[in-house]
């Protein structure tokens, strides 16, 4: 509770400067996820993750003389498991300033992932770290136009101590699009580190994944279809142990969506993308785990509920296959309402895949 006494400090002391600020910020996030897991390979266990997270902001907004705006917001983001009590609740501050010029947009501190332009892939960011973790701790850089955007994104997810290994990573990525057809990809280079007592067991993560695409929803009865193929190229590293691990495997995505009703399909065909998992974890690798397997197929099919700008909410059941040949299914429905997108008429982009965060 006394961390939560520091954080509603803040909050209060940075509410006392709006007097004095152009204009007074406020919102509120809310994102309810029930995640059941019925796993019939060795990657990852079955079970399920439900439970809500609620993310109150308050902040102060400025305008220059050259067209910027600056915003510095504080909130937290209490996290409730369902069918618990306070012993399991968890809290993370969340306080960061926003610079935005035009197309350039730059924020520091602990920034709410939800401010990229798009999500990280299934392979750099698992679903429950997504839930569980909202927050990138570092700085996050983004520029958009009307042909795409890149970003860049620095999360450091570990101070060193005793207790702590120092881990952090740095991830960019962008996408050109012209008429109906673009390319892209992500970099990332993920490093784990040893804690304050300890030398050894220094690990780094390197990705390079180029992709190309194409959204040909508009040429379709289809509200929106977009097919993708991409190459996905990883280096592993475990110093201790003086091994390296050269990763390589191709990833095919489409997905569509026709009303309320929406279908994706994932196939990736290659080598283990996490060969230091099973000694490491998530410490290391912030995907899902089922990247150890040479093959991967996700069916999702998913059913909207509510899609407003504001508030969506969806059901879905996924079949995932790997290369033991055995039938995984899971089962979601997900909500997520946004207080400022109601407030102020301001359309966002609605859930359009299984790939909420």
């Amino acid at each position: 509770m006394k961390y939560i006494r520091h954080i509603l400090s803040i909050i209060l002391l940075l509410g006392a400067e709006c007097v004095s600020a152009q204009k007074l910020l406020y919102d509120a996030d809310f994102l309810l996820n029930f995640d059941n897991r019925e796993i019939n390979h060795q990657y990852e266990p079955s079970g399920t993750v439900f439970g809500f997270r609620l993310t109150p902001s308050i902040g102060v907004l400025i305008n220059d003389s050259s067209d910027g705006t600056h915003r510095l917001m504080a909130g937290v983001s209490y996290l409730q498991p369902c069918g618990a009590d306070w012993r399991h609740v968890k809290v993370y501050p969340m306080v960061y300033y926003h610079y935005q010029w035009r197309g350039f947009e730059m924020h520091t501190g602990f920034v709410p992932y939800a401010e990229l332009r798009q999500p990280l892939p299934e392979y750099l960011r698992s679903d429950s770290l997504a839930f569980a973790y909202p927050n990138v701790q570092g700085a996050l850089f983004q520029y958009s136009s009307k042909h795409g955007y890149v970003m860049a994104l620095c999360d450091w997810r570990g101070m060193m101590s005793r207790d702590t290994r120092e881990a952090f990573r740095i991830v960019g990525g962008g996408r050109y699009q012209y008429q109906w057809f673009y390319t892209g990809g992500y970099l990332q280079m993920n490093h784990l580190s040893h804690n304050a007592d300890t030398i050894t067991g220094v690990c780094d993560d390197i990705v390079l994944n180029p992709l190309v695409g194409a959204n040909i929803g508009q040429y379709t009865p289809l509200d929106s279809l977009s097919v993708q193929v991409g190459y996905i190229s990883g280096l592993q590293r475990d110093r201790k142990a003086r091994n390296t691990y050269w990763c390589h495997g191709m990833q095919a995505d489409i997905a569509l969506v026709w009303r309320f009703i929406g279908f994706r399909n994932l196939t990736y065909f290659g080598q283990n993308q996490m060969p230091l998992y099973k000694e490491y974890g998530q410490l290391l690798n912030q995907g899902e785990p089922r990247y150890q397997s040479t093959f991967i197929n996700r069916s999702d099919l998913y059913f909207y509920i509510v899609r407003r700008s504001f508030v969506t909410c969806f059901a879905g059941w996924s079949l995932i296959v790997t290369d033991h040949g055995k039938i995984s299914n899971q089962q979601q429905v997900v909500c997520r309402f946004n207080l400022h997108s109601a407030l102020h008429n301001r359309r966002k982009e609605t859930i359009k895949t299984l790939n909420w965060r």
